[in-house]
């Protein structure tokens, strides 16, 4: 490397300090309300630039976890059909040997990443859950209720990633009051 040369002979670079005692100087010329009002200022702007990148932490974070949460639940989303193949083989006990290890092992998987399966005949019909495909008669039920379900349904995190899909019934009987719906015999206890 070769040095650089000013006029005077001296190399750029070589024994240079930096200080602020110029800047110092000229502070103590114009005053100390000057230099204070500096020193807010700059003060200020650290703390905004400071502020702006915890928040820009906090935002790259969270648009992380977001991002991982959503790629589990399009991977998870697309193991449904193989988990209903797997659940339709164990009700005719078709499962044996090394296919039942691997059927296994990817349930545990799908439990270990927080799908949850919902949907079993006798269950009370929420829409929000359930998806009704036929209307059957069954005598014997107090309040809407799956009576046969199709297609088993998943959430992830309590997030419905795909509704059950069932039949379900009206209710055929009364319900029977609880003992929060029962009246007092007595006019007078009500008060």
């Amino acid at each position: 490397m070769t040095d650089q040369f000013v006029p005077d002979g001296e190399a750029v670079g070589e024994g240079v300090e930096f200080s602020t005692s110029g800047v110092e100087e000229s502070a103590a010329q114009s005053g100390d309300v000057d230099l204070s009002a500096a020193v807010a200022e700059l003060t200020g702007d650290l703390q905004r630039v400071q502020a702006e990148y915890i928040n820009y932490k906090r935002r790259v974070d969270r648009d992380r976890d977001v991002a991982r949460q959503r790629g589990i639940e399009a991977v998870l989303a697309d193991l449904l059909p193989v988990l209903d193949g797997i659940a339709g083989a164990r009700a005719h006990d078709e499962l044996v040997g090394g296919a039942k290890l691997i059927a296994d092992e990817i349930a545990k998987v799908a439990v270990k990443y927080g799908l949850e399966a919902f949907g079993e005949a006798g269950d009370e019909f929420d829409p929000q859950i359930h998806e009704a495909l036929m209307h059957v008669d069954v005598p014997g039920y107090s309040v809407t209720t799956c009576a046969q379900v199709f297609q088993t349904g998943y959430r992830l995190g309590g997030r419905v990633i795909r509704p059950a899909r069932v039949a379900v019934t009206d209710p055929t009987e009364e319900p029977e009051p609880s003992a929060d719906d029962s009246v007092p015999d007595d006019p007078s206890s009500l008060t």
